[in-house]
Order: structure tokens, then sequence, then C-alpha cells
């Protein structure tokens, strides 16, 4: 029993690292995919902002429209879409079929995720669930910080064609291990659309939903710029800042098997935590950003509480609502997105007015700000507590 929770668990992860991956991967070969299908840069990067826009909107629609059909069958739909999605991107020459290939599977995209979640979760003790869902986040995590490299390599080393092949190979693996080994998962307590919208009538959700917008924005609003932050500021080479990426997505997975322990243990505690390690990391980086060592050192321990991090926000949310777990999965995407898109948005703008080295204060206030809304929700569950 303990050996097919681990193989459903392992399915799982490389799924997440496939669906992940298709979405992250293609950053590193933004620049090569605009010169093959003759389009500025600027217009490839519609390959991955309508992306991430799609997956936005779909969040916490999707999960919502699936909730009640059988997990394994769900499952294999969003990962045949993803390779059908994949196949036509490798073989086709017009950028606006590209573009079609991509953004349809990303509206799938949290439909899988989000089902991979609630499933590795569901599949141990309540106690346990943490451990299992930090294990799944593994595969986030490489899918987003591992993916860009290999498929920067194999495009160097290979093609075009031969990266974007990558995708399809993964999710492939994935499709076949997903029928083969996956047992069936019927939904055991279909629940109405009705009584799942309902966690959005209650504050504790939003405040939690609000808590992981800004935690993702301190994230994001200084990750999205690390290597300009390398190599403007600490002036490193290119080469050494590829190293400092690298370590930065091991440190992450670190953290993630680190937060399942941690939130498994002592949840309340690590998420109250957690704001007050990263700004005090931020904080110290901020003077010692020109010493190479020093902010190697840095890295390792930024890594590592990113990826305890991505495990917060999911716990966070998910807490708030166990009675709908896929919607409250859903807003989880939706939420970490719509971060991500604010974090890297204002960063940009304090590049370019003051300087690539003050972006760390956007990570500082936006922690402060998911600090009153973490106090909030302590509070709110600890006057709850006193009723009973």
């Amino acid at each position: 029993m303990k050996n097919s929770k681990s193989l459903l668990i392992f399915i799982l992860a490389v799924g997440v690292f496939g669906i992940i991956n298709t979405e992250m991967g293609i950053i590193g070969i933004l620049p090569s995919l605009a010169s093959y299908f003759d389009v500025s840069v600027s217009t490839a990067g519609l390959l991955v902002s309508l992306f991430a826009l799609a997956i936005a909107f779909a969040g916490p629609t999707m999960p919502l429209i699936f909730s009640s059909m059988n997990r394994k069958h769900v499952m294999i739909l969003v990962l045949s879409i993803f390779i059908i999605g994949n196949v036509i991107s490798v073989f086709t020459t017009q950028f606006s079929v590209a573009l079609i290939a991509r953004v349809i599977p990303a509206f799938f995209h949290p439909l899988y995720v989000a089902m991979a979640l609630s499933v590795a979760g569901s599949s141990v003790s309540e106690q346990e669930a943490p451990k299992a869902i930090s294990k799944v986040f593994i595969g986030v995590s490489a899918g987003m910080v591992l993916g860009v490299p290999i498929v920067s390599f194999i495009a160097e080393a290979i093609s075009i064609q031969a990266a974007m092949s990558f995708f399809a190979i993964v999710n492939i693996f994935s499709l076949i291990a997903t029928i083969y080994f996956v047992p069936s998962i019927p939904v055991t307590e279909k629940l109405t659309y009705g009584s799942q919208l309902k966690i959005l009538i209650k504050g504790v959700t939003w405040i939690s939903i609000l808590a992981v917008l800004f935690i993702n924005t301190a994230i994001f609003g200084v990750y999205s710029y690390l290597a300009e932050y390398l190599g403007t500021v600490t002036n490193m080479p290119s080469n050494l800042i590829s190293v400092m990426l690298l370590i930065y997505g091991i440190a992450n997975i670190v953290g993630n098997i680190i937060a399942g322990k941690l939130l498994a243990d002592k949840p309340i505690v690590t998420v109250t935590a957690f704001p007050i390690a990263l700004i005090a990391l931020y904080l110290i980086f901020y003077p010692l950003a020109e010493m190479t060592i020093p902010t190697a050192i840095i890295i390792l321990f930024w890594g590592i509480l990113a990826g305890i991090g991505a495990n917060i926000n999911q716990y966070w949310i998910m807490s708030a609502a166990p009675q709908a777990p896929d919607f409250a999965n859903g807003l989880f995407l939706t939420s970490v997105n719509l971060g991500t898109t604010i974090g890297t948005s204002i960063s940009g703008i304090i590049i370019t007015r003051l300087g690539t080295q003050e972006i760390l204060f956007v990570g500082v206030i936006a922690l402060i700000v998911s600090m009153v809304f973490i106090v909030m929700r302590n509070m709110i569950y600890r006057s709850e507590a006193k009723k009973v």
C-alpha cells in the first residue's frame, strides 16, 4: 500500500513537472523562437504572457467545472491535450498556430495541478498531507527552475524542434504512467457548484488569498530579475549567473522537502515566521549584494525559503477551505499567478526609475503587507477557538 502511494505521488510529481515545464521551459529559448518564427522577441513573449493569463483565468473555473469527474480520467484528458499542443508546436512554422497550440492547453494547466495536489493530499492521512503535497511541489520547482536550463541546453546542442519535443516526451511519459499505474479515482463525495462557491463568502478565504498574493509578489518580484540583479549589482559573469540560478533551483527543491515536515508539525508557526525570515534575508542581501561569496550563500538560503514559501501558499488557501479542495487549489494557482504578475510589473518600474538594487524593497513591503493578513487570519481562528 505504501509503495503504491509513493508511486502515485511520483507520477503526480512528474506530471506536474511536465505541465509546469511546458509553461516555463520556453523562457530560455524565446530569442531562438523569435528567430525561428521570424517575429520580434516581444511578440514571442506572448507565448509566455498569454499562457500565464489563461492560467489566471482558468485557475478557479476549470477545477470547479470538472470537480465531479473521476480524477484519473481528468488527468488523462489534460495530459492528452498538452501532448497534442506540444506536438503541433514542434512541427508548425506559423507563429499564430504555435500560440494557439500553447494557449488552449494553458486553460487546462490549473486543472491538472489543482487535482494533483488534491489527490496527493487525500492519498494519506490529514497529518501527513503536507508531506505528500510537498513531494508533488518538487515537480513544480523542477519545472519552474530546472526546466529552463534543460530546454536551453537541448536547443543549443541539437535544435529548437528537439527542445520543443522535450515537453511532449515528458508529458507522454506521464500519460502512459497515469494510464497503467494510477488507479481509478472517482469522486466519492460530489460537491455542487454552489457548495464550493460558498467558500468565497467566507472572510478567511479572502484574507488567505490576499496573504498568498502578497507573499508571491514578494518572492517573484525579486526572483524574476535575479539574473539581471546578479549581472548589474553583483557584477557576476554570465556563466557564474547560470550556476547561481542552478543553486537557487536545487535549494528550492530542498525547501519543498523541509516545508512538508514544518507544515505537518507546526503549520501556524511556519506560516507566521516565513515573511519575517524572508524580510531578514532581503535586508541582509541589500548591503552585501556587491560581494560574490556572501551573495552565493544568500542565494542558497533564499532558494530554500522560496521552496518553503510555495508550499505555504498552497497550505494557507487550502486550509481555509478544506471542504472544496479542487476549487481551493484553483484559487491558490490564480493567487500566485496574479502575485507573480504584480510583483514582476512593479519591480520592472522600480528598475527603470530607481535601479535594480532597490527591487529588494518591493519584496520587503509586500511581505509586511502579507504579515498583516496572516496575523488577521490567526486572530480570527483564535477568536473562534475561544467561542467553542
